[in-house]
């Protein structure tokens, strides 16, 4: 009988096609050197004051490295006096006034106040009842009358479909609840291959939501408690939900309000029920035609819910507008202008200002560089308290009449500075990072490099990291380190002279560049959406142009030998780089990627693929595209992995195996979703040497 040989070719092939390489010396870490890389933080001085405040008083201190050792140093930040001693201990003596803040600089822990029980769970303010859940529903029990039998408020509530999450007004009248229409949960399974308890393997089942999955449904409910009944609300509306949480009564217990995100991400309403009637009042109402950035809305409701300070993009950038909270209106558009406010530091309503943190305002520098500002509530009186064309991070005092400010660049090593809390005046420089000693040992300043997007009109920002000692003679590798998720922005706006991936690669010979392409957050609307339903761009026609602009300027930089690496995000974006542009990119290493957006985290990814799920997904999936694979390419995840499913990146093992595609994986026994230990990393350095350096 003749027997085939195909089977056991295929089968031969098979396995070469998902076997690693071995290392290009045959040791386990063929890099030498590289660890003590880390030492070059010892020669930064001066690094930035990490302010420690003291209490509810004007000073603070800070630990210092300087070139004679380790010094501590004690400020008034009053009158901006600092006071200097070897230990933390040895400030304390500069407080013999203040006994209770050398305690603290002594690391002994104030007294703790005494405060009265808490209130017990679902009594009411009044103390005269309890509410509390039986058999699905709402009960009250009275502590006024001991015989008395709990009265029953709810007579629909079932197993499935219960009330919960009660909340009292504050006058005791009034109660409200929610009514949650549960679901099962999807699983899935998690195999630890060898564990270190036990011969076998374990097998675990998590908790796991994915697109278009069913979600529970929460829904508000509201009862009259002095008439022992149940005020009906058309909750109709809110049914189509990803989320729907109580925000709490207004203290006049005219009102409870809740806040409503549709399924979708497309509607965010913030609703107030009233609690004479049950009418339900909408009092922001958020809508768009591609999705609204739930995650960092702000919201802070003033005088007891009469104006709400909300956060929106509805003019295309991200600012801050004073809301009536008695019809909804808006009274100012408190920030306008073509940047963004990226976080509220302060709401100061007895002065009707507000701090908060915002970039792009200058066009002049970065538009990541993020500044302290302030506004009247009514728009008025805009000011930059932090005026340096740099990246700036602030932590106040108590009272908030002096704020520490440390501001830097890549490019520019940090200043720290004392300044006056509502003017942004300088009231004392505290430090200035010096980094002599770096520059003199060959350590090359990293680039701050802009260049025009896919637009030909907006700016694309990064940095270019090069090697120490570096040879413009030469030809040099670029490898991106690429993290695209829509979330946030992800180059890095501060100082450093040790970036912990990116500094042992560019050492051993590549230029590394790390870019915020379009799609990405901190930028306009419109930026911004290049992501919706279209996470397979990752932004990279705006990077490509980026490495090319940088390239014509710098010709040392070699683009016919271009790779990627990335993250979770950033390793579905790494594997897309060889299956979408791969007319550029060469080689990539993909860590624990989502590589099929179906298969991920349900919040994340309906966020920005949106729901229903529908074709986009296939679009946009690393596994429906496996056939496109051109490149060399490095596949690495771990089994259990609990943020991204492992078998998202199995799945697209199977993909190529079967588009009959070569590469490699590393597939990690025990390993979880924080890869990035020395095994894993060493290895991404020498696929990153073979393919692309030598």
């Amino acid at each position: 009988m003749k027997i085939s040989k195909q089977p056991i070719i295929i089968c031969w092939l098979v396995m070469l096609w998902a076997m690693p390489a071995s290392g290009i010396s045959g040791n386990v870490y063929p890099f030498e050197g590289l660890d003590t890389l880390g030492n070059r933080l010892q020669k930064v001085y001066s690094p930035g004051v990490r302010a420690s405040w003291l209490g509810e008083s004007s000073y603070f201190w800070y630990e210092n490295r300087e070139r004679k050792g380790t010094a501590f140093y004690l400020v008034d930040a009053a009158s901006g006096k600092k006071r200097q001693a070897d230990t933390r201990e040895g400030l304390a003596a500069y407080l013999e006034d203040r006994p209770e803040l050398a305690a603290l600089l002594k690391g002994q822990a104030p007294q703790a106040r005494q405060q009265g029980a808490p209130a017990e769970e679902g009594v009411s303010p009044d103390g005269k009842w309890k509410a509390f859940i039986r058999n699905s529903n709402v009960y009250l029990a009275s502590l006024t009358d001991k015989d008395a039998a709990p009265v029953i408020l709810s007579n629909d509530g079932a197993p499935g479909f219960a009330y919960g999450q009660l909340r009292w007004s504050p006058d005791s009248k009034k109660l409200a609840a929610m009514k949650v229409r549960e679901v099962k949960e999807r699983q899935i399974p998690l195999l630890e291959s060898a564990p270190e308890s036990q011969l076998q393997p374990k097998l675990r089942w998590i908790n796991y939501a994915k697109p278009g999955d069913v979600l529970p449904v929460s829904l508000p409910a509201l009862f009259d408690v002095e008439n022992m009944k149940q005020i009906p609300l058309d909750t109709r509306p809110y049914e189509h939900q990803f989320a729907l949480f109580f925000t709490g009564w207004r203290a006049d217990s005219r009102s409870y309000t809740f806040e409503f995100n549709q399924r979708g991400h497309q509607r965010y309403i913030v609703g107030e029920v009233r609690a004479d009637n049950g009418e339900i009042r909408r009092l922001v109402d958020e809508k768009s035609e591609t999705f609204i950035d739930y995650t960092r809305n702000f919201r802070h409701d003033i005088a007891d819910g009469k104006e709400i300070i909300w956060l929106s993009e509805r003019d295309g950038w991200k600012h801050l507008y004073l809301i009536d909270g008695t019809d909804g209106s808006v009274k100012a558009c408190m920030t306008p202008g073509e940047w963004v406010v990226r976080r509220v530091v302060h709401v100061d309503e007895d002065a009707r200002q507000v701090f908060f943190m915002a970039s792009g305002m200058n066009r002049k520098e970065d538009p990541y560089n993020m500044h302290l500002c302030r506004v009247g509530f009514d728009g008025t009186g805009l000011a930059d308290l932090t005026p340096e064309n740099a990246n700036h991070t602030v932590s106040f005092s108590a009272d908030r009449s002096r704020f520490v400010d440390v501001y830097s660049r890549p490019d520019m090593p940090p200043v720290s500075v004392l300044r006056d809390g509502q003017t942004g005046k300088v009231v004392a420089e505290l430090e200035r990072c010096d980094v002599s000693e770096l520059l003199a040992g060959g350590w090359v300043m990293p680039e701050v490099f802009h260049a025009k997007g896919r637009d030909g009109k907006t700016d694309i920002w990064g940095t270019i990291f090069r090697p120490a000692n570096f040879d413009p003679n030469k030809k040099y590798p670029v490898v991106e380190d690429i993290y695209a998720g829509p979330h946030d922005s992800f180059v890095n706006k501060n100082f450093s002279a040790f970036e912990y991936y990116i500094t042992p690669l560019v050492e051993l010979g590549f230029i590394v560049v790390k870019i915020d392409g379009m799609g990405t957050n901190n930028r306009s609307k419109a930026f911004h959406d290049v992501c919706w339903k279209n996470l397979r761009d990752s932004g990279y026609p705006d990077r490509i142009r980026w490495i090319k602009a940088a390239a014509r300027k710098y010709p040392y930089m070699d683009t016919s030998r271009v790779g990627v690496y990335g993250w979770s995000a950033g390793g579905q974006s790494a594997l897309g780089a060889l299956l979408f542009f791969n007319d550029f990119y060469k080689a990539a290493v993909s860590f624990c990627g989502c590589h099929d957006n179906r298969m991920d985290k349900i919040w994340w990814n309906e966020q920005w693929m949106g729901y229903p799920v529908d074709e986009s997904y296939s679009r946009s999936s690393n596994v429906d595209n496996a056939h496109l694979l051109k490149g060399d390419l490095l596949i690495i995840n771990g089994e259990l992995d609990d943020n991204v499913d492992p078998a998202s990146s199995l799945q697209v093992v199977k993909a190529l195996m079967k588009a009959g595609k070569m590469f490699e994986q590393l597939y990690l026994p025990g390993r979880t979703h924080s890869l990035g230990q020395k095994f894993e990393v060493y290895r991404m350095y020498d696929f990153f040497v073979r393919k692309l350096r030598d």
